[in-house]
């Protein structure tokens, strides 16, 4: 397939599994690069997240759709040098292997570099390339306990969570991810000046505490804290609507910078004479109270539209709280063309997130569908200029890998808007 958007001509080979380094090569894709992924013989894990058939699941589906797939045994002979082949083709590698899993097959940038200078290599692990914690094993987890993620969310919620726990969502696969690509682009546009690719180390750890923008209230030698919630961000209230629907507010209702918005909001200036709250901290310690206000208050309006009217007025943003099925219900998700309908490859459909983005001058790709365990096998490695005779004898020796799918015929995909309609 020739793709279009701004990276249209730069070849991806995609090392990575699971998520962080999927990802980060999906969002390329996204953006125009083609996208080749390399798959061993015991497959990407995530292709059995459940629901799954025949090898291919949504979890999968959502990070690897469109990429061409082939599945190389390295440990049979001659499955190397179809790596290497294929390597000096590409632009970019990815990769997100423990620290030096690669270099044991012969695949790392020093090697890959000195046959193709121009390749950007990116690696995600968990803690970087170097130093004491290289071979450490790393999920997004136990990352996020590294690295402050769960602990911040045990100190902010305190009772309100029995035991330690960390969110249910990867947060440092994808940050890690998205980081990636941006030191990608960073270092392509670097190789149009100098003619030169270069290696870059990502690690999960430091992601977290690069996006995480309370880091230097952590990080402070001073006591930091003498008024509580002066930015509010941990203190965003949730409130019933006029119809019964649960929504929260980005402005705290105690901050002292962010509670005159509320009374300017509810035409109640008098709330700052009464000593209950007229300070943070006096804010604070009677929350219950003045939350009891502002939710009496609240009931007062027919519908949330003038509700929300009256609190952009103040400058105060609120969002319901929604499923996901529900936001692709909205005007919103139609217009936007926030979900996109691909093909699970079975006769039916998956429902994925569309792009986060749009070009002015540049058509993106249709989303494609997932491919099975070295389907273009053949395909891509003709392209190299490997014969069919020798391409049939490496599959005869198990160094190329062919799912029993990837034989049959493809099933139209549907790369469409979704309205919105419920699954």
């Amino acid at each position: 397939m020739i793709m279009s958007g701004p990276l249209s001509g730069i070849r991806v080979v995609d090392f990575a599994r699971v998520l962080a380094g999927p990802l980060c090569a999906r969002t390329l894709q996204d953006l125009g690069a083609e996208v080749i992924k390399i798959e061993p013989p015991s497959p990407d894990v995530s292709r059995f997240a459940f629901p799954s058939t025949d090898g291919m699941s949504g979890y999968y589906a959502q990070q690897n759709a469109g990429k061409r797939n082939v599945s190389i045994n390295l440990n049979i002979p001659g499955a190397y040098d179809l790596a290497l082949k294929l390597c000096d083709s590409a632009d970019i590698v990815v990769e997100n292997f423990r620290a030096g899993t690669l270099g044991f097959f012969g695949l790392d940038y020093e090697t890959l570099s000195k046959r193709n200078p121009r390749l950007i290599y990116a690696s995600i692990t968990g803690y970087g390339q170097g130093g004491p914690w290289r071979s450490r094993m790393a999920y997004a987890p136990t990352v996020q306990a590294e690295a402050g993620f769960t602990e911040n969310s045990v100190r902010h919620y305190g009772d309100a969570l029995t035991e330690p726990r960390t969110d249910a969502l990867s947060h440092a696969d994808v940050y890690a991810g998205l980081q990636a690509v941006i030191a990608i682009l960073a270092a392509v546009n670097s190789r149009h000046k100098t003619g030169q690719g270069q290696y870059i180390d990502v690690a999960m750890a430091a992601t977290l505490l690069a996006v995480n923008e309370r880091a230097h209230i952590d990080l402070s030698d001073d006591d930091i804290g003498a008024e509580p919630a002066v930015l509010g961000a941990t203190d965003c209230s949730f409130f019933v609507g006029p119809n019964g629907e649960q929504f929260t507010v980005a402005m705290s209702i105690i901050g002292s910078r962010t509670f005159p918005a509320w009374m300017r909001a509810m035409r109640r200036v008098d709330l700052a004479d009464d000593p209950r709250f007229s300070s943070a901290a006096a804010r604070r310690l009677n929350y219950g109270a003045l939350h009891a206000i502002i939710q009496s208050w609240i009931l007062t309006f027919p519908d949330m539209a003038r509700l929300d009217a009256q609190l952009d007025e103040a400058k105060i943003a609120m969002g319901e709280v929604r499923s996901i099925k529900e936001l692709t219900k909205s005007d919103w998700s139609e217009y936007w063309g926030a979900v996109q309908l691909v093909s699970d490859r079975s006769g039916g459909e998956y429902r994925l997130p569309g792009r986060p983005w749009n070009f002015s001058k540049e058509v993106l790709t249709p989303i494609g569908s997932p491919a099975f365990q070295g389907e273009h096998n053949r395909e891509v490695f003709r392209e190299l200029g490997v014969s069919e005779p020798e391409l049939q004898r490496l599959a005869d020796t198990g160094a190329l890998v062919m799912h029993k799918r990837a034989l049959e015929p493809e099933i139209a995909m549907k790369p469409k808007a979704d309205p919105g309609e419920a699954a």
